[in-house]
C-alpha cells in the first residue's frame, strides 16, 4: 500500500502510533483512538496508514494534506479519513511473537481484526491468493488502479525480522511510468553536491510552449551531474536567486509512480515520486513528450482530483 508505514500499540488502556521514521504521530490520526476500546491490551500491529474512504484507499496526496498539520479541521477529517491496514502482529497479549512463523502470526491477527467494528478504521490487509506466477502477475498489474505500489510476497514460515532478509519476503513493485521532458530550470544541490547543479525542473510541450510538469534531483551519476553543471553555467538565460533558467535543450527520461490532477501546478498535473532514469542525449527537445499524453495517462488511471490537491 502507498501510505505511511507504522506500528499501532495498545498497552495499559492507551494507544500509540509510531511511524517508520520513529516519530510519535498518535495525535495526527484521531480516528485510530478506537484502538483503546477494541484492541486487547498488549497488542502491537505492523501496518500502513492510509487515507481511506468509501471502501477503498485514496491517493497518497490525500494523506499528505494531513501530514504536518497541527490542527485537523472537520472538513479535512471528512475529506481524508484515515485507516490502519494491518500487515502483521508483533505482540499478542503482551507476548513478543516475532519469532513465530508468519502463518501463526497472521492467524492471530485475523482473529483480532475480526473483533473490530465493521467499517471502522482498523482493517486487515487482505491476502492475495494465486495459482501461478501468471495469475500473480495479473494481480500485480491491477495494483496501480487500487492505489497500491505492487504486491508483497512473504514466506509463510518466516519469523518477523528487521530489515530486508533475503528469501523471507519480496516486494514486487510495479514498473514505473515514464516520460521524456525538457530541463528548463536548475538549482544547486546540498551537502557534498552543493557545488553541483542537481535539482531540476522539467517541462513538456503544450502546443508550441513548454509547461513545467515536475521536479527531480536523483537518478544520475556524479559524473553526469558535473557535466550538466558545466553546461548549466554556459547556458543560463536568467537567474532567480539560486535558480537558473536554462536553454530548453536537454531531455531526460523521468520515471514516476503515479499521476493525479492538481490545480496548484501550471500543467494541472502532479507526478508521484519523480526521478531521472537517464539523460536522453539522443533526443532533441522538440521530441519530448506532450501534455496531452500525460492527460491521457491520467484519464486511463481514473482521472480523479485528490481532495485538497
Amino acid at each position: 500500500w502507498d501510505g505511511i508505514r507504522g506500528q499501532l500499540i495498545a498497552r495499559g488502556g492507551v494507544h500509540f502510533l509510531w511511524s517508520r521514521g520513529e516519530d510519535l504521530i498518535t495525535g495526527r490520526f484521531p480516528e485510530l483512538a478506537v484502538a483503546r476500546d477494541f484492541l486487547p491490551a498488549g497488542t502491537v500491529l505492523d501496518g500502513e496508514i492510509l487515507a481511506w474512504k468509501d471502501g477503498r484507499p485514496l491517493p497518497f496526496a490525500a494523506l499528505q494534506t494531513r501530514i504536518g498539520r497541527k490542527t485537523l479541521s472537520k472538513r479535512l477529517l471528512a475529506e481524508a479519513p484515515a485507516a490502519f491496514l494491518a500487515y502483521d502482529l508483533l505482540e499478542d497479549g503482551g507476548t513478543d511473537i516475532r519469532p513465530r512463523p508468519l502463518a501463526d502470526r497472521r492467524a492471530r491477527l485475523e482473529q483480532i481484526i475480526a473483533g473490530m467494528p465493521p467499517g471502522g478504521p482498523l482493517r486487515l490487509s487482505q491476502a492475495l491468493p494465486f495459482d501461478d506466477w501468471e495469475d500473480l502477475a495479473r494481480t500485480r498489474g491491477a495494483a496501480r488502479a487500487a492505489e497500491a505500489e505492487g504486491v508483497m510476497l512473504k514466506r509463510a514460515d518466516a519469523p518477523y525480522l528487521a530489515g530486508r532478509r533475503k528469501g523471507d519476503w519480496w516486494k514486487w513493485k510495479l514498473d514505473p511510468l515514464t516520460l521524456d521532458a525538457v530541463m528548463i530550470y536548475a538549482q544547486a544541490g546540498h551537502g557534498r553536491r552543493a557545488t553541483l547543479y542537481t535539482d531540476f525542473t522539467f517541462a513538456v510541450w503544450d502546443g508550441d510552449r513548454l509547461v513545467p510538469v515536475t521536479k527531480a534531483y536523483s537518478g544520475l551519476t556524479d559524473a553526469e551531474f558535473r557535466e550538466i553543471t558545466a553546461w548549466v553555467r554556459k547556458n543560463t538565460l536568467q537567474r532567480f536567486g539560486p535558480v537558473r533558467q536554462v536553454a530548453p535543450e536537454l531531455v531526460f527520461e523521468i520515471a514516476f509512480e503515479g499521476i493525479r490532477a492538481s490545480p496548484r501546478h501550471k500543467s494541472g498535473l502532479a507526478l508521484r515520486f519523480p526521478r531521472m532514469l537517464r539523460w536522453r542525449r539522443d533526443k532533441p527537445a522538440a521530441e519530448a513528450d506532450r501534455l496531452d499524453t500525460l492527460k491521457a495517462l491520467l484519464g486511463a488511471a481514473g482521472g480523479e482530483t485528490t481532495p485538497g490537491a
